[in-house]
């Protein structure tokens, strides 16, 4: 592998190029094609049966051309009546391919997308853009719309035509969360604020592995060390911390650790792990995608067609797995998580947490508020019959500061046996160093286990780490 990790490509599938043999299209009748098409579009595939089979990228394409040419048919008509004279063959040909290239792109947000060193990108209304980018720099970027209503009207269309299972951007369902073509993340929320807002959040780092992240200064090599033991001991590991921390990342490289031959599962709520893209890696993986429901709602109160993450953890348990790895744990699935745990080894997920012993409450808060009617003490004793390893990643942003973001592993937490507050004991591995990366303290109950993995003791003696370069004082360059 080469010294830096893969970063996700645009996928040529995705774009529809216009046919170079032909002339430039008006860009007036392409626009009004678009948002003639674009709403017939959108209600075709969300009025398509849950249970029906997802119509193929292909399909979606000629789907929108059948629409394109009935509505360029009654447009001719009206030329005709009025005298003038017929749009040539070229031209059809022209106006077609660009408003396909409009409904199936990214509009004004592709070249954004695109780019590599974009983390993140903010739509505050059609004109009010901000970009994030990978050294630190938050930036003005170029209007992706004519108008709040045209953004509403792309973000509706890229709703109806993603994934699977058809979903809906509209008042009745205001807010909306899918995954892009090229692996992104995309959120939005409209009618339920004055603009409409959209977040692209983007991978830029898929194919990673412990050795990537010590070269990107997010372990060093002693924890590194530390977690490849634990991963191959089967170690219960829950990585918490802030969004846009890095925890997926962490994941990502903790994961491309297993053994190539284990059989283990995926499920998240939107594909973002994209461990499934690498069957080089993991060719017995099996990878599970929640899907939202419609706005039907049965007697309990479930949305038709829906299927959560909770359903799938439970589904999961059935495929001879040895490993379940939750992309992001953050309501009842926290149940059959940690029952996934309790009852395997080696399994993961991820949860938001200021801290991690903050985390531990946060586990036991989803547990209460999951509905089953799960005693504090009961969610205490799950969480430590379940979870091995709490290992917390931190971001620093100095850029306000004229520096950069740090994303590192600050603390690790083994969790142990309930104690006499009825809480789980814990240890802390490794702790905040002077510069707030983590650095070994105590040794782990669990390090006979390590030991068997092929983790050498003799680290622990590295008091100070031995991360590459120290990290500046907080606040200064």
């Amino acid at each position: 592998m080469s010294d830096e990790p893969s970063t996700p490509r645009p996928d040529p599938r995705y774009a529809t190029p216009l046919d170079p043999s032909v002339g430039i299209p008006d860009p007036v009748l392409v626009a009004q094609l678009r948002r003639v098409v674009a709403p017939q579009l959108a209600g075709l595939l969300s009025a398509r049966p849950s249970t029906s089979v997802p119509l193929t990228d292909d399909a979606r394409r000629e789907l929108a051309r059948s629409l394109i040419v009935k509505e360029m048919g009654k447009r001719e008509h009206e030329r005709m009546r009025e005298g003038t004279p017929p749009m040539g063959r070229d031209d059809h040909r022209a106006v077609t391919a660009a408003v396909l290239a409009a409904l199936f792109g990214l509009g004004r947000l592709q070249p954004l997308v695109d780019d590599p060193a974009v983390e993140n990108i903010e739509v505050d209304g059609c004109e009010t853009v901000w970009l994030s980018y990978s050294d630190g720099r938050d930036v003005p970027g170029p209007a992706v719309a004519a108008s709040d209503a045209d953004l509403i009207e792309m973000i509706q269309l890229l709703a109806a035509r993603s994934g699977g299972a058809e979903r809906s951007f509209t008042p009745a369902h205001p807010a909306l969360h899918l995954r892009l073509p090229d692996g992104s993340r995309l959120a939005a929320v409209a009618w339920l604020t004055p603009r409409p807002h959209v977040v692209i959040r983007r991978h830029r780092v898929t194919d990673v592995d412990l050795d990537d992240l010590v070269r990107l200064g997010t372990v060093d090599t002693v924890l590194a060390s530390f977690l490849r033991a634990a991963v191959r001991a089967g170690r219960n590991i829950v990585v918490t911390g802030l969004q846009n921390a890095g925890k997926t990342t962490l994941v990502r490289a903790l994961a491309n650790e297993f053994d190539p031959m284990e059989r283990f599962a995926t499920i998240e709520k939107e594909y973002e792990l994209h461990l499934h893209d690498l069957p080089e890696r993991h060719p017995r993986l099996v990878a599970m995608e929640a899907r939202e429901g419609t706005a039907e709602v049965d007697t309990h109160g479930a949305h038709a067609g829906e299927i959560t993450l909770a359903q799938l953890v439970t589904d999961a348990l059935r495929m001879n797995l040895r490993r379940i790895i939750v992309g992001e744990v953050r309501g009842p699935e926290i149940i059959p998580m940690l029952e996934a745990m309790s009852t395997g080894d080696g399994s993961m997920c991820t949860l938001h947490a200021r801290t991690a012993d903050h985390a531990i409450d946060r586990i036991v808060t989803l547990c209460l508020i999951s509905g089953l009617q799960i005693a504090e003490a009961f969610a205490y004793r799950l969480l430590a019959g379940a979870v091995d390893l709490v290992v917390h990643i931190t971001l620093r942003d100095d850029s306000t500061d004229g520096g950069a973001k740090h994303r590192f592993v600050s603390t690790v937490l083994e969790i142990g046996a309930l104690g006499e507050s009825h809480r789980p004991v814990t240890t802390t591995v490794f702790a905040p160093g002077a510069d707030g990366r983590a650095v070994p303290t105590h040794r782990p109950d669990c390090l006979p286990k390590l030991i068997r993995a092929g983790f050498d003791p003799s680290l622990f003696e590295h008091r100070s780490g031995t991360w590459a370069h120290p990290l500046p004082p907080q606040g200064e360059r």
